[in-house]
């Protein structure tokens, strides 16, 4: 390959509305305008780039197109007084992966406000560690702490424990010196939610009321909630006075069967998260928080690393419910 080109997944349509994906040899021009140039070293998995793999009109509506909502590297030439060729930098969220051409390619083309330099502490590879699915888990614990949650206060249920967000949720949470209890359907990973830092892991079933009742005791002291549903539900109806549950995911429902009792007679707050747009300077200050004080020990045994070719058993696996921590892709091999 020349200078000019480089190798990205690229999935196409069909006339008839089939989707497949291939790995492809694309040009620099082929890349939107934007100030920013990227040499991409590392992206990763999440949920809604297999979405895009497969060409679910909710995240992507333009063919043909790169997935890939997460990248880490360096910068190949920049336009913005804000970087340099050479600087680390890392991108998440916005419209990368979505309709823009993302972490699936050698290179991206962004502007210079989607781009957050790469904090001290991290590598390039940790970075995508977390990636998305982490931000998210640190804007959820940004949540709670802004609530009030201090880990005097008791219990903080992660749900859907297993999975990127979760695992990230329960590593950071237990970090912060929180008591963590992890839900999951997944009970031969408790000794990996344990080895993570949770003080619990208890099956999702006990999660998941069914009585019809308003109200349950009292006993979480906050919840990072991914899966939606009956589980949510549950979680709004038993958690303490005051306390905030954030809802980032719906793996097991939209729907949420709820009512308002848990609000207005114990004045809960259910706060969603999107981290798609959040605002730079947040940004920058989790970022930060995650390389420092929530920075997780032996962060590579959260992941495993594949590259490019093999991100189709991966995109299988993730949309299978089958996937455990994170996956790395290494755009440098």
């Amino acid at each position: 390959m020349s200078p000019d080109t480089f190798k990205a997944i690229v999935v196409h349509e069909s006339e008839a509305g089939q989707f497949s994906r291939r790995i492809e040899h694309r040009s620099l021009d082929e890349l939107p305008p934007g100030e920013v140039l990227i040499e991409v070293h590392y992206s990763s998995l999440n949920y809604k780039d297999a979405l895009s793999a497969t060409g679910h009109p909710g995240v992507t509506r333009t063919f043909p197109h790169t997935p890939g909502i997460d990248a880490a590297g360096r910068v190949a030439a920049s336009s913005s007084a804000d970087f340099v060729p050479g600087d680390p930098v890392l991108v998440t969220g916005y419209d990368l992966g979505m309709n823009t051409p993302g972490g699936y390619g050698q290179y991206i083309r962004v502007p210079a406000a989607w781009v957050v330099p790469l904090p001290a502490g991290l590598s390039l590879q940790e970075s995508m560690v977390y990636g998305t699915a982490g931000f998210t888990a640190a804007l959820s614990i940004h949540e709670l702490e802004e609530g009030g949650a201090t880990p005097e206060r008791g219990e903080i249920l992660v749900t859907g424990a297993t999975g990127g967000v979760g695992s990230l949720a329960v590593g950071m949470l237990a970090r912060g010196g929180y008591p963590v209890v992890a839900a999951t359907g997944k009970m031969d990973q408790e000794h990996y939610l344990l080895d993570l830092g949770a003080d619990a892991v208890i099956h999702r079933d006990e999660i998941n009321d069914a009585s019809g009742k308003p109200l349950l005791g009292g006993r979480w002291a906050g919840v990072v909630d991914i899966v939606g549903g009956t589980i949510l539900a549950t979680a709004l109806k038993s958690t303490k006075d005051r306390a905030v549950v954030t809802c980032c995911g719906l793996v097991a429902a939209a729907e949420l069967p709820t009512t308002v009792y848990p609000f207005i007679l114990r004045g809960i707050r259910l706060v969603g998260i999107n981290s798609v747009d959040s605002p730079m300077p947040i940004r920058r200050h989790l970022w930060s928080r995650m390389a420092t004080e929530w920075k997780l020990e032996n962060l590579e045994r959260l992941s495993r690393t594949c590259v490019l070719e093999g991100l189709e058993v991966e995109i299988e696996r993730i949309l299978q419910g089958r996937q455990k921590g994170r996956v790395v892709v290494d755009l440098a091999r």
